[in-house]
């Protein structure tokens, strides 16, 4: 049988008998054997549906960081002698009733920062809070500088007691850090370990609860307690899991539904949704073998198998729906539609494998993990879609009314009847007046679209969390925080290496207070601290706080005295690294990029061979690095998707001319989603960088599926609407009902309270929808002035 078949009535077709040895070796091979193929799928499906219970939910603070990066390398390389600038929490107690200077607020914080210290995967000796011994003041007397811890010895909760512990704290200098501007809260602030102290790594859903437990005992207790961190953020998104796969339940309902809807036919319906099922549970099975977890960023990728096994299983089945209402056998059916369907299929999986492949060329391990992950649930899609669906819709055929329904709208037009308005309409864009205008409109998209994209930014463009609800707890802590304390949790700090013994000398003071100077004048940036900071004090202190005094002063003696008597945050124990902390007004790209670009330009102009100005440490520093990475990946990612598509098009079609026809609509929908992530406040992210990919290789799957019938009938001598016409009948019907459906199905994902699940969902079903168009209206009109036609 060949194409031209399609054009005849089931009356008008004499079926030859049907000759099993025929076909290529894969089909023989698959067909001769089918019991043998159902039964390695069953226990293969049994095997890795087990193996799939054994799968877990974490995440990883260095898996979210590009880690040879040199701004990481930097960090990673000092990041045991700095305090606490990486992967830490910080748990703000409110006191509802005043201040902190009550006895009984001090006590709650007491017992909440013992039990603090104690829960696993925290780095104790970084801890502070106002009851760690690291916690200290540094003041000037008659006598010289003294200093101590914050709370005094022999505190016993007394109204002495209090005085002096708010003299402390004034002289501490953690006013806006540990302690509330108004005095109205304290903070405690939580390094963590990679590891627990069981050698494991620490479960940050676990840890998460920890908190939460003691969050609900203490506020109990009268006060009111805020937690922000990336701990407690992924412990946030891993509880939202719960509505993920709530979502997932209910796209895989709207998808029964939709294609039900369109056969009627109950039996196809469940195995098109069953296989598909069973690409997840393998791809989920294969995962913990391999050692790998989910995390909250690739937990959406289980339903992006499903929707692409659904639309490609869709195809298989209204193929052989079509045949066995022409009147052939459900095995020859299934035969004859895995002979047209199975090298297109094959070509756009290996699109959708590369387009995820491709992702694991970016530094991030959390983005490669997604990659293998999603690459691996293509490939199961190859057998349960390409192979396995056929195989069951050889033994179960389709209802006859299912069958004889596929086929109204060609025995319609056979018999010379009005053709389906939206057929007719369609087809209409294989004329030079439709494709003209077809054309003119993308090409007016595409510009405004582009210049629209041009104002994409990289990284976050909110406060606080964006993959979350800007009125989710998490973030109604952030601003708490914010408010309370004047600057964010948003923390950059230049690391200073210099000579072993040298960390007080007066050139590299000088420099960093000069650096310091520049960077409180940026916009964006809240205040800074230093040892030279911190010497400018001093100075002004010993002079009975005349601010007259308040200068860096060329005095060795003095700076290594002060020097000697400062908090180890400012420098190390080999007095060989300084650090300089810049506290941000937030994580935002352009703050990010304005503080980085200062710094690295100042760092070229005073780097000497003993003194070094290193970035960067600290949330915002990590989170600057990690925007570079995904700057630099964006676009080589792309280039790497599209030379792929092009490649694999290339070898399926054998003509330039019809890879432009099917990559085109593809990089106005590129171009356009990315417009609407300008629209929509979204930024170039770890959480957004997969989807930009992924909207390449999904989105050709139509494409391939449309042009693979309508080259077909071309090179039989049809024309481009003959053609054309006959791809709608086949495969085109399909495609706007899997385009439809999936749109449908992710558009659910904005009632999520996962921000970024919410943003994705609205994304892919742009996507789904524009590739759909594409495929149905650009590809004729490009068809008219590319393809060869009568």
């Amino acid at each position: 049988m060949n194409l031209s078949d399609l054009n005849q009535s089931p009356a008008a077709q004499e079926m030859p008998p049907f000759d099993s040895n025929s076909g290529s070796i894969l089909e023989r091979l698959l067909f001769n054997h089918r019991l043998l193929i159902l039964a390695i799928c069953v226990l293969v499906t049994a095997l890795l549906g087990w193996q799939a219970t054994r799968l877990t939910i974490n995440a990883s603070f260095e898996k979210t960081i590009p880690t040879h990066h040199p701004y990481i390398a930097n960090y990673l390389q000092y990041q045991n002698e700095l305090t606490g600038l990486g992967n830490a929490v910080r748990i703000a107690v409110d006191n509802p009733k005043g201040s902190i200077y009550d006895a009984a607020y001090l006590e709650t914080l007491r017992k909440l920062s013992e039990e603090v210290f104690l829960v696993p995967g925290v780095a104790r000796n970084q801890m502070k809070s106002l009851w760690t011994p690291a916690t200290r003041w540094v003041g000037v007397t008659e006598d010289g500088l003294e200093g101590g811890p914050v709370i005094p010895d022999g505190y016993d909760g007394s109204q002495q007691s209090l005085e002096q512990l708010k003299a402390n704290i004034a002289r501490s200098g953690e006013i806006g850090q540990l302690i509330a501007s108004d005095a109205s809260s304290s903070a405690i602030y939580v390094p963590l370990l990679v590891k627990d102290s069981d050698g494991k790594a620490l479960d940050y859903g676990e840890f998460a609860n920890k908190l939460e437990t003691l969050r609900a005992k203490y506020e109990q207790q009268g006060v009111r307690i805020h937690i922000t961190g990336f701990a407690k953020l992924v412990g946030d998104l891993i509880d939202g899991v719960r509505a993920v796969l709530i979502f997932f339940a209910i796209a895989v309902a709207i998808a029964s539904a939709m294609v039900y809807w369109y056969t009627r036919c109950a039996r196809s319906t469940t195995l098109v949704v069953l296989a598909s099922l069973v690409a997840v549970v393998w791809q989920l099975g294969v995962l913990p073998l391999l050692g790998y977890a989910l995390d909250p960023y690739s937990i959406l990728v289980p339903f992006l198998v499903f929707a692409i096994g659904m639309s490609h299983g869709a195809q298989k089945m209204n193929g052989i729906m079509q045949d066995i209402g022409r009147g052939m056998d459900k095995l020859v059916a299934a035969r004859y539609t895995f002979r047209r369907l199975f090298l297109a299929g094959l070509t756009a999986l290996l699109a959708d494998a590369v387009g995820f492949a491709v992702l694991s060329t970016i530094d991030i391990a959390v983005i490669r993990e997604l990659a293998v992950a999603a690459s691996l649930g293509v490939a199961m899609l190859i057998f349960t879609n390409l192979i396995l669906l056929p195989i069951l819709l050889s033994y179960t055929g389709v209802s006859v009314t299912a069958a004889a329904r596929s086929l109204r709208a060609e025995q319609a037009d056979a018999a010379g009847k009005r053709r389906h308005p939206l057929w007719a309409h369609l087809d209409r864009y294989t004329s030079r007046r439709w494709a003209t205008g077809a054309i003119v409109v993308a090409l007016v998209l595409a510009v405004g679209a582009y210049a629209l994209s041009t104002q994409l930014k990289i990284g976050d463009l909110d406060p606080g969390a964006p993959e979350l609800r800007a009125d989710s707890r998490y973030n109604r802590d952030v601003a708490a925080l914010s408010a309370a304390y004047g600057a964010s949790s948003d923390v950059l700090a230049v690391m200073v290496k210099t000579a072993d013994g040298q960390c007080s000398q007066y050139d590299t003071l000088n420099k960093i207070d000069a650096l310091e100077w520049q960077l409180r004048q940026i916009d964006g940036v809240e205040s800074t601290n230093s040892l030279s900071l911190l010497n400018r004090r001093v100075l002004a202190g010993l002079n009975e706080g005349n601010p007259k005094w308040y200068e860096f002063l060329p005095n060795q003696d003095m700076l290594n005295t002060v020097t000697a008597g400062a908090p180890r945050g400012l420098y190390n124990d080999s007095c060989n690294l300084l650090t300089v902390y810049v506290y941000l007004r937030d994580h935002k790209a352009d703050t990010l990029t304005r503080v980085i670009s200062h710094v690295e330009g100042f760092a070229a102009a005073n780097n000497t061979k003993d003194t070094q100005f290193l970035l960067a440490a600290g949330s915002a520093g990590i989170e600057a690095a990690t925007n570079i990475v995904v700057h630099e990946a964006w676009r080589n990612m792309l280039l790497l998707v599209y030379g792929a598509v092009v490649l694999l098009c290339f070898i399926t079609f054998r003509s330039w001319r019809a890879v432009l026809v099917a990559v085109l609509p593809l990089m106005l929908t590129s171009v356009m989603a990315e417009a609407l992530m300008v629209t929509l406040g979204m930024g170039v992210k770890v959480a957004t960088l997969p989807v930009i990919a992924l909207g390449v290789g999904i989105g050709v799957d139509y494409a391939l599926y449309i042009l693979s019938i309508t080259l077909a009938q071309l090179r039989q001598g049809a024309t481009l609407s003959f053609a054309y016409y006959r791809a709608l009948l086949f495969t085109g019907k399909v495609v706007m009902l899997t385009g439809f459906t999936l749109a449908i199905g992710v558009v659910t994902w904005v009632a999520s309270p996962i921000k970024f699940q919410a943003d994705m969902g609205l994304l892919l079903a742009f996507m789904f929808l524009w590739n759909m168009l594409g495929a149905l209206i650009l590809v004729p009109a490009l068809g008219h002035f590319l393809l060869k036609t009568k």
